[in-house]
């Protein structure tokens, strides 16, 4: 049996600071680790709250402060440690230097890896400022096959039915508005659910850009079970997974097989 105890961290954001951000968070790491946590997710957006609006001030380099501050923390913890940024492609063309938003994964070995995420939120006019990702990822984490989404993601069930097979655990963190929590927290679960993994999803809370934002950050098993959830306060979710609760899930309910 392979085991993991994942860290969700619920957190406020200082708007559009992200020195104020990582001082924030640095502590609130070190105390996940201190719980016992291989793996710590951070929220979309942690470093500087969803301000894509105005890239010129949120846009960072690819290996940015913000991944750098991720990459410091798995190495100086020895822990995994992710969240989403702004970052600008190394290879963005010139006339299109649009930031991704860009999910950073941080192992303790100094690696990076990272998922753009495909789908920006148009109903908020996002693509018009940030350039969508192409490629769907999986990583291998301690055992665990982890496949990486960004909040708006949650709602194309045909990108996590792709990548059922290779994977153990979703994480998707995510800066969802309280006026449609109902649908985070619905979304969360069928993507377990239906896909018989554990999925994270670690959202913020306060308020940021006009926007309330209500947490209600979910751990979950692989037969939609709630693990750990939090609303409305800056918390630390913790859970223990393993990889034989999916296994078992698979083997005794044999429904992936029937996707046509």
């Amino acid at each position: 049996m392979t085991s993991l105890r994942v860290a969700a961290v619920q957190h406020d954001i200082v708007w559009n600071d992200r020195q104020a951000n990582f001082d924030r968070l640095a502590p609130i790491i070190t105390g996940a680790v201190a719980s016992g946590a291989g793996l710590v997710l951070l929220t979309e957006t942690f470093s500087t709250g969803f301000c894509f609006d105005d890239p010129a001030l949120v846009a960072e380099p690819e290996g940015g402060a913000s991944s750098r501050f991720l990459s410091e923390q798995a190495a100086e913890h020895g822990v995994w440690v992710g969240g989403s940024c702004p970052e600008i492609r190394a290879d963005a063309a010139s006339d299109d230097q649009r930031p991704s938003n860009c999910f950073v994964l941080a192992g303790p070995d100094g690696s990076q890896h990272r998922y753009r995420k495909i789908h920006p939120f148009s109903f908020a006019g996002e693509e018009r400022f940030v350039r969508p990702g192409t490629e769907l990822v999986t990583i291998v984490i301690e055992g665990f096959r982890v496949s990486m989404f960004v909040c708006y993601d949650l709602r194309f069930a045909d990108e996590f039915w792709q990548l059922a097979d290779d994977t153990d655990l979703y994480l998707v963190p995510a800066n969802w508005p309280e006026q449609r929590r109902v649908h985070w927290q619905a979304l969360l679960r069928a993507r377990a659910i239906e896909n018989q993994a554990y999925v994270v999803g670690v959202n913020r809370v306060g308020n940021g850009g006009g926007l309330d934002y209500s947490g209600d950050s979910q751990i979950i098993d692989p037969q939609g079970e709630l693990l750990a959830t939090a609303s409305r306060t800056e918390t630390v979710l913790l859970a223990d997974l393993s990889t034989d609760r999916v296994a078992d899930t698979r083997a005794q309910f044999r429904f992936l097989p029937d996707r046509r």
